[in-house]
């Protein structure tokens, strides 16, 4: 039996009908029957009307107001791996700034030879880089700590996204005002209300940093930093300054107000680890979870997900149906790149009775992906940052999926 003959034959032991007694295949509709929009109906092109559904949502109560809060990817109505401009998540301190280009200014200072000041049009006369990448919060995943809180991986772990970047490098900025030898940290200070300000050590930096204009090939959104931002790969999210303004060099970190009373992690001796800023190796299964359940009944399934680590590419990523009792290995598709989201999948055979879906990823520098005992051991329960712990989707026989806890 050929694959095609094979696939037609699974598809007709779930129920469905052949084409040929189908009547939106034998009978005209109305999109074969008459004339649809012109080329200039939508000069900038929106999502068809039949995916109204799918957009980022936000949790009211997480937070008192919405200029200082998060609305989610719906990575549950995704594939691949790059991330539409208009569906990535937004973390906002103060609400979204609106700067014109004409207007905007960078500035280099502190320990440097000359500081400088560059306009939007000397950005872009530098040599530029495309990079993709994934963003991550810090706090994603943060309500999932203590036990299943959310109902949807849109809200368990939609506060990532993944994008292909176009900037300079930063290291190129920083060589052009000329860095002293006492230099060791970076403070990135956003032009926002809130002054968003974050050290980075001049290491990183000088690496793979990008100061960024343009993202999945057109300007940036208002919402992600309109006109410039920081991209730092692998790194929480909160230290990629929205609307950069400053660059100041200086000999150790400042202790800013986002990396002491916010941004450091709790542990359970009542220490607060600082300065955690790599994103470690992480996967959710995206579909079937709570928003995505099983409506097709029993027959082929296709179990899909995401998996991404700051270290660098992921190696593999297996899934369990039975809550982590047994491991089969997914299949990777599409571009492997390191610390940017990788696309798993499996396919299966369901036979209507209970699972109990998982994920584990490994990268390519060995690093597991924890359970949630595994990651409450060695850090409690008092943090909401950096949680990266194995999530358990239910799914019922009845298709429906939930939130459940399986340490």
């Amino acid at each position: 039996m050929t694959s095609a003959l094979a696939g037609g034959a699974a598809l007709a032991a779930t129920g469905r009908s052949w084409a040929e007694g189908d009547p939106l295949i034998t009978e005209i509709q109305d999109w074969n029957r008459y004339l649809g929009d012109g080329v200039d109906a939508a000069p900038y092109g929106m999502p068809s009307a039949f995916e109204a559904d799918v957009i980022r949502r936000d949790v009211p109560w997480l937070t008192a107001d919405p200029v200082s809060s998060v609305n989610f990817t719906p990575l549950h109505a995704l594939d691949g791996i790059i991330t539409p401009n208009g569906l990535c998540f937004e973390r906002h301190h103060a609400g979204t700034a609106l700067i014109d280009p004409a207007d905007y200014r960078l500035m280099i200072n502190g320990l440097v030879d000359t500081p400088l000041v560059f306009t939007m049009s000397d950005l872009k006369r530098f040599p530029r880089e495309n990079r993709v990448y994934f963003l991550e919060c810090a706090a994603n995943s943060g309500m999932e700590w203590r036990g299943s809180q959310l109902n949807g991986c849109q809200f368990t772990h939609g506060m990532v996204h993944c994008v292909m970047y176009t900037g300079v490098p930063l290291r190129t900025l920083l060589q052009e005002a000329g860095v002293r030898t006492s230099g060791k940290w970076l403070l990135a200070e956003g032009a926002d209300a809130s002054a968003m300000t974050r050290s980075i050590p001049l290491e990183k930096a000088l690496d793979d940093c990008l100061v960024a204009f343009a993202m999945n090939g057109e300007a940036l959104r208002p919402e992600q930093g309109y006109p410039v931002r920081l991209c730092v790969p692998g790194w929480e999210g909160n230290m990629w300054v929205k609307w950069l303004r400053r660059l100041e060099v200086g000999d150790k970190p400042w202790a800013q107000r986002e990396e002491t009373s916010k941004y450091t992690d709790l542990l359970e001796n009542g220490i607060a680890r600082r300065h955690t800023f790599l994103m470690d190796v992480k996967s959710v299964i995206t579909s079937p979870s709570p928003q995505a359940p099983v409506t097709h009944g029993k027959g082929p399934l296709v179990i899909t997900g995401l998996a991404w680590s700051g270290s660098g590419t992921i190696s593999r990523v297996d899934v369990s149906i039975d809550g982590g009792r047994n491991w089969k290995t997914a299949r990777l598709d599409g571009p492997s790149l390191p610390k940017a989201l990788h696309r798993f999948y499996l396919d299966i055979e369901w036979d209507g009775s209970e699972l109990l879906l998982q994920s584990r990823a490994m990268d390519e520098k060995g690093y597991i992906q924890p359970t949630k005992d595994e990651l409450r051991a060695a850090r409690g329960v008092n943090s909401i940052y950096h949680n990266n712990s194995i999530q358990t989707w239910q799914v019922r026989q009845d298709g429906e999926v939930e939130n459940v806890e399986v340490s």
